[in-house]
């Protein structure tokens, strides 16, 4: 695999994944799961930065794939700094483009979760992940020959109702509807059925 495919799967993916966020998860504080719903817990309750929040979340993986899996450690490891990096530096921007349109709730936890679902995805396919949750997914998946997505989906579930207990119970419904539909997209992209 080219590098360059693999650098355009990552900024690609990384600027869905950022625009899934910005524009239709942070409006109705819905979350995500994984390392990014750990941020965006951190970020509605204390206004911290989404992307600069994951990045100090993922430190504890990235620290278990430095001794599992060097190849996951680095391919993950521009991931994370990419789409963190998308996360923060587009966020006032698409906050124009969420204003412009402001989706209603349910609408915004079904396409802000096929956003994401679409970006991690895309980065999955090409051995590239935004670290986190995901690359301990990736590993998992890999020694036990498992669907990343579904692995993806339960680690989101949890951690989406321990973070809803934070926030409300309909930020709850509405992020399990999102991480289902990450979960969904993930798996129809990493397996292919969906062909870029």
């Amino acid at each position: 695999m080219s590098i360059l495919k693999k650098a355009s799967a990552t900024i690609g993916g990384s600027m869905l994944l950022s625009f899934g966020i910005n524009v239709f998860l942070t409006p109705y504080e819905v979350l995500d799961g994984g390392v990014i719903g750990i941020g965006l817990v951190i970020h509605y309750l204390f206004d911290y930065q989404v992307g600069l929040t994951i990045i100090l979340c993922s430190l504890p993986v990235f620290l278990l794939a430095w001794f599992k899996d060097r190849l996951y450690f680095y391919n993950s490891l521009y991931g994370l700094c990419i789409s963190s990096l998308m996360i923060d530096i587009l966020q006032p921007s698409l906050r124009t483009v969420r204003f412009w349109a402001e989706p209603q709730p349910l609408f915004s936890a079904i396409f802000g979760g096929v956003f994401v679902g679409l970006g991690i995805g895309i980065m999955l396919l090409f051995k590239t992940s935004t670290g986190g949750t995901d690359l301990l997914a990736q590993i998992i998946a890999n020694a036990f020959k498992l669907n990343v997505g579904i692995l993806i989906f339960t680690i989101d579930f949890v951690i989406v109702l321990l973070g809803g207990l934070f926030i409300s119970k309909e930020a709850i419904v509405l992020s399990l509807i999102t991480i289902f539909m990450v979960g969904i997209t993930t798996s129809l992209v990493t397996t292919k059925i969906i062909h870029y």
